[in-house]
């Protein structure tokens, strides 16, 4: 019986400052792909822009989802990603997860199939704790010092609106002010604006 020829993908991102030198990576990653025996790669290459998405990239993830493919090669693993170690372990976590191999073409103990792969995997999940400790106490941080600056955090209290206010409120919003100004300017939220701009009685906010 004639053995299941590998699937093999290519990744890539091309940028118009080092498209050069990218052309010039993917012609050995080709090479690389011929000597092993791989024929026609499926190639997956991302032109990069302003725009965050790789749609590549996700097409990519997608067939390996699939079982498209059963091993993808790139040139080092910055081009496969930069979304930092988190992102990066996640990505291979997925890719293990599909049964799909992966093979950093400059980084020989970058391989699911070597001998160093645990290692490797082991040393990213300690720099990704180390990012999610990081990314926590920045987000406190920040917390803390719109605190000191007195700023309220989190929803509007809930409050009670008397008929004046009501009155008032639909007013204003008859004469063109905005759901949001109105939120702000009476401490509530545009929820319970739009509410009260069309009731007759006196009005709660309403429990969540």
């Amino acid at each position: 019986m004639k053995a299941k020829q590998t699937a093999v993908a290519i990744y890539a991102r091309v940028s118009t400052r080092d498209k050069q030198e990218t052309l010039n990576q993917l012609a050995q990653l080709r090479e690389f792909c011929h000597r092993q025996g791989w024929q026609k790669p499926i190639e997956y290459i991302d032109r990069e822009s302003g725009v965050a998405a790789r749609e590549q990239f996700q097409k990519m993830l997608l067939d390996a989802s699939q079982r498209k493919i059963d091993l993808i090669l790139f040139w080092a693993l910055d081009r496969l990603t930069r979304e930092g170690t988190l992102a990066t372990l996640q990505y291979l976590e997925r890719l293990t997860s599909y049964q799909v191999g992966y093979k950093s073409f400059t980084e020989p103990y970058l391989d699911s199939c070597g001998t160093f792969k645990d290692v490797v995997i082991s040393l990213l999940a300690t720099m990704a704790r180390q990012e999610r400790i990081r990314i926590s106490e920045r987000v406190r941080a920040g917390l803390q010092r719109v605190r000191r600056q007195g700023k309220r955090l989190g929803r509007p209290a809930l409050r009670h609106f008397d008929a004046d206010e009501i009155s008032e409120i639909r007013q204003l919003r008859r004469s063109g002010a905005s759901v949001r100004s109105l939120a702000i300017r009476f401490r509530t939220t545009q929820y319970i604006v739009s509410k009260l701009s069309g009731r007759q009685q006196n009005a709660h906010a309403p429990k969540n």
